[in-house]
């Protein structure tokens, strides 16, 4: 997750500059309570994402008890306007690379030292 959430936010965030959906198309009041960061991409659909990827990977059962509620971060980050499906889609994109990194490190890290 912390891999997910610094390359999400620390580094495409600060790479990529794009303003919030317009409230307008938020269906509900709560469109007022959102980040002044920008939306692009979702920090927290990338650390959902890759905690739910990491559990899968070392316990299946696990990362499928993750899955929903991996996939309601996601949805509720659209529908509280304070993201472009795009924004999610992309932080998915940066969960899914995070874990990968994150789980073939070890070996990396042996192979180039050892």
């Amino acid at each position: 997750m912390a891999v997910a959430e610094l390359l999400s936010n620390g580094v495409a965030k600060q790479l990529v500059e794009r303003r919030r959906p317009p409230k307008e198309w938020v269906p509900h009041g709560d469109v007022e309570d959102r980040p002044g960061s920008s939306s692009f991409p979702s920090g927290h659909t990338a650390a959902a994402v890759a905690f739910t990827a990491a559990a899968g990977l070392t316990w299946p059962r696990a990362g499928a008890a993750c899955a929903l509620p991996m996939a309601l971060v996601a949805v509720e980050r659209v529908h509280s306007g304070a993201h472009y499906p795009s924004d999610v889609a992309v932080g998915a994109a940066i969960g899914v690379a995070a874990a990968a990194l994150v789980r073939a490190t070890p070996r990396l890290v042996t192979r180039h030292v050892g």
